[in-house]
């Protein structure tokens, strides 16, 4: 039986605490009355399922998840119920161990919403936000299935991001890998032949064995400074204006910025889309939107556009002063503050943000690849001509 922890007043006026088993927390009050006890706090007791370190379930498994949950809530079955079928039909053990953990929170009397946020390795804010707002709408299968075509999107739009960088970060390695090979055992090997002579090695042929043998007696101390670039880098990373001064460099680059700009646009567009369709207010759509940002200075902007939405300034106004989120975002939010049809808009904008991130995804790929091979192709270029001048010079000697 769930346990509520209680803080209460006796008919005396002593004050009292401690923990009674009750089905519900009404129950738990009734209880309370038949003692003589006056609850002033009352919350359910946590149950042992969040002591539990349980694994995170990735992108896909959760779409899946939810996707079948909205299904049996929109068939009329109750929550508990659905988490007892879920995990009943589940092969995948992590699953199974997540959704019982989340019924015993359900029993212990806690709220679905809450219940999920026991466990935010998995259910981020985002998630228990929409949830809380379905249980207050008395809509959560719509809500549900929503979330799912969130997921279910930002998953799509995830994997064509790491399609497009597979690519050009395999021609980087492969390219640094030869070059590497090329620097450090190709190089002296030819130079040991060249030092029997006694002519003069070609210009080219000197800088590249002075460079070679200067990777080869300085590479630990090379990669102790890289090393040690990186994790300053990293440390300085997590100082906000730090990383707010180097995101405004990204966003001035002409390819880099503008995508990166869709990017969180996209996010942002999705994320108020569903939130405002599900009935949230739109200043707390606004403060989830924030969450959800990766840029600071977006972000900045958004908070910005919130305290001026909060003063009753409209949304699409309040951006637009900004100058940081893409017009056409903009006008569609304006145009669906003045029907009346903001989620409806909304949910054009992210469709419209995840396709230019998509166009934009493939003209960079298209850029970056041909430059990548050009430049590795021009390094091994110079490293064969610095090897195959003084060879040609000895043949042209000899005849």
């Amino acid at each position: 039986m769930p346990a509520f922890h209680y803080r209460a007043i006796a008919l005396d006026g002593r004050e009292s605490s401690g923990t009674v088993d009750a089905e519900s927390s009404r129950q738990a009050r009734a209880s309370l009355r038949e003692q003589g006890l006056l609850a002033v706090d009352l919350q359910a007791a946590r149950s042992a399922g969040t002591q539990r370190k349980l694994p995170r379930l990735g992108n896909t498994a959760l779409m899946l998840l939810t996707r079948q949950w909205s299904t049996l809530l929109a068939a009329g079955i109750p929550v508990e119920r659905a988490l007892a079928a879920l995990a009943e039909q589940s092969d995948d053990a992590p699953t199974r161990s997540l959704l019982g953990a989340i019924r015993d929170e359900l029993q212990a009397g806690h709220p679905l919403h809450r219940a999920l946020e026991n466990f935010p390795q998995t259910f981020n804010r985002l998630y228990c936000a929409l949830v809380a707002a379905g249980e207050q709408s008395g809509q959560l299968d719509q809500v549900m299935q929503r979330l799912a075509d969130s997921l279910e999107s930002s998953g799509a739009l995830r994997q064509k991001v790491l399609q497009a960088t597979i690519y050009p970060v395999l021609v980087v390695i492969v390219a640094s890998a030869v070059i590497g090979a090329l620097m450090l055992y190709v190089v002296p090997q030819v130079v040991a032949v060249f030092n029997s002579g006694k002519h003069t090695l070609p210009f080219l042929t000197r800088a590249l064995i002075a460079v070679s043998d200067l990777l080869r007696t300085t590479w630990p101390l090379l990669a102790v400074v890289f090393g040690g670039g990186l994790w300053g880098f990293r440390r300085a990373w997590r100082n906000e204006d730090f990383r707010h001064a180097r995101q405004l460099q990204l966003l001035r680059l002409p390819v880099l910025g503008r995508l990166l700009q869709a990017l969180d646009s996209a996010r942002l567009a999705q994320t108020m889309a569903i939130l405002v369709a599900s009935g949230v207010p739109l200043l707390a759509a606004l403060d989830a939107g924030c969450a959800v940002l990766w840029l600071l200075p977006l972000r900045r902007a958004l908070a910005t556009a919130s305290g001026e939405v909060r003063e009753g300034a409209s949304l699409h106004r309040a951006l637009a002063r900004s100058g940081r989120f893409p017009p056409l975002l903009v006008h569609m939010i304006g145009s669906g503050e003045a029907s009346g049809r903001l989620g409806e808009m909304l949910e054009k904008a992210a469709r419209q943000q995840s396709d230019e991130v998509a166009a934009r995804l493939g003209t960079a790929t298209a850029l970056l690849e041909p430059l990548l091979i050009l430049a590795m192709g021009g390094i091994v270029l110079v490293i064969v001509l610095a090897i195959l001048q003084p060879i040609i010079e000895i043949n042209q000697l000899l005849h």
